[in-house]
């Protein structure tokens, strides 16, 4: 497959991205995707966000993450699928700060950020939602919202009896929050109990929450999981929003049609490590990967096609 035809696949499904224009040249040159094919995993990419080295995680005899080499593009959306217990989640959480590895490191921007707590990671604009939602039931949708904000000077207790020193900075947190509830579609739920919202509006409620820090890299753990058709695709286009707005997006799916409909590069990873990424409609079309981990029927629609 010549180089042209990869960088107009990418420019397809990113066709919806009017004002996006990623660099291509890294996939544009021939002798890369040579290279691509022939390793599994480790590609390199020109601008990464997120660069992950020797990364290791056991508990007790089992190997849970053991990655060597893995870069995250910034500005595009990054799938990572594999079957259950392949390390997705663990690696989330060594990413994010929620868990420590035995060893290796990770590069957010260049810089290591092994030894930051994760109210740190996510203070420098690296978020994360959860499989399993994380709403305050007791606090109103609109407050959750607001905890979602960085750099509160009202969160001192001495700071707070002075209601000058925070009150035009609450306004503006509170004005952010509810033009993100507008647009996730949530704005006549603001005053309610965040216990009240259906399955899926917890989703599209943390989902809001995530970016109100106004976050560098969003990291989704299974961000349609449990969610009803009527949402769910509400829920895709604000993920393929986010890279317009300069956010870089991963995210943990097994639903192979949402993977194949909003990604641009796809990660997988079995038994804690990668053994391959590529663009989407390669991964699709691997038949390793397709036997082993996604099940016959969820790669291409017509498998006779690739018969030399």
């Amino acid at each position: 497959m010549s180089g042209s035809n990869l960088a107009s696949r990418l420019w397809d499904r990113i066709r919806r991205r009017d004002d996006f224009e990623p660099d291509l040249g890294w996939v544009l040159d021939d002798s890369r995707r040579k290279w691509m094919a022939e390793h599994t995993s480790g590609v390199t990419k020109p601008d990464p966000a997120l660069v992950i080295k020797n990364l290791r995680r056991t508990f007790g005899g089992l190997t849970a993450v053991d990655v060597d080499h893995l870069e995250i593009q910034r500005g595009v959306i990054t799938a990572l699928i594999g079957p259950n217990g392949a390390g997705k989640t663990t690696l989330f959480n060594l990413l994010t700060g929620f868990d420590r590895p035995d060893s290796g490191s990770v590069l957010f921007d260049g810089r290591d950020i092994e030894r930051m707590r994760s109210h740190v990671r996510a203070r420098k604009g690296l978020v994360r939602t959860f499989q399993l939602t994380k709403a305050l039931t007791k606090l109103s949708v609109l407050e959750n919202m607001k905890l979602g904000a960085k750099g509160q000077v009202g969160e001192g207790f001495a700071r707070s009896l002075v209601p000058p020193l925070w009150r035009v900075q609450e306004r503006a947190i509170e004005k952010r929050a509810m033009e993100l509830l507008e647009r996730f579609s949530l704005a006549h739920m603001a005053s309610e109990y965040a216990g009240t919202l259906s399955g899926g509006q917890r989703k599209l409620l943390e989902m809001a929450r995530a970016l109100m820090s106004r976050p560098a890299v969003v990291m989704l753990d299974e961000p349609v999981a449990g969610v009803n058709p009527a949402l769910t695709q509400s829920l895709l286009e604000h993920v393929r929003e986010l890279p317009i707005e300069g956010m870089t997006v991963i995210f943990v799916e097994h639903d192979m049609d949402v993977v194949w409909d909003i990604s641009d590069w796809v990660v997988v990873m079995a038994e804690g490590r990668v053994i391959a990424e590529g663009l989407a409609e390669d991964i699709g079309k691997n038949r390793a990967v397709i036997d082993a981990y996604l099940g016959s029927g969820q790669g291409i629609e017509n498998p006779e096609e690739e018969a030399p």
